[in-house]
């Protein structure tokens, strides 16, 4: 399994080893302690999936109490991921990193607590799948405009193609407007 960090420090793209022959493949999703030596060392409390269609951008999320680091995937399809850093004392906030994630790469991405998550569907379905270090907390759920401006994420949209969105999502503040972590 191979640990690779992102340009933004903390967020971690995993590719597992996976073994492959005539019957299908195998592989490890999650072992504690090679993520604890990696440097992934939280309990993981609830795993949570979904089923989105092309074109479904879920996001941008964070809960601004019970921080959630998440450990993502996709079962089946393509995603492209983002892991925005919210954090005010980082030199890195309000930047963005982004990955495909799909059924064919296995990759897996670690979005750690302090930053907002999201990802836009680009097959024509995705079950995404993912583990997080504190349970759901609505009281304390945030979000942030997809197409935040002073974020800039360049999202895979085709041309003129506007993604579909909750009416939380679509009605989501901008970051300057938004609650952060200090």
């Amino acid at each position: 399994m191979k640990f690779i960090e992102t340009r933004l420090p903390g967020v971690i793209r995993i590719e597992p080893a996976v073994f492959s022959d005539d019957r299908g493949y195998f592989m490890e999703t999650w072992q504690a302690r090679r993520f604890s030596d990696s440097g992934i060392d939280l309990e993981f409390v609830q795993d949570n999936l979904s089923d989105s269609s092309k074109g479904t951008l879920r996001g941008l999320h964070y809960q601004i109490r019970q921080p959630q680091g998440k450990l993502v995937r996709v079962v089946a399809g393509e995603v492209f991921d983002v892991a925005v850093d919210l954090r005010k004392s980082s030199k890195n906030f309000g930047e963005w990193v982004g990955e495909i994630l799909s059924a064919e790469n296995k990759r897996m991405f670690w979005v750690p607590p302090g930053f907002a998550h999201g990802f836009l569907v680009l097959s024509d379905t995705a079950i995404f799948e993912y583990k997080c270090t504190d349970y759901y907390a609505p009281d304390h759920e945030r979000a942030i405009r997809w197409d935040d401006p002073d974020i800039d994420i360049e999202w895979p949209l085709e041309s003129e193609q506007q993604p579909v969105l909750s009416p939380k999502d679509a009605a989501a503040p901008f970051l300057k407007d938004a609650e952060t972590y200090t």
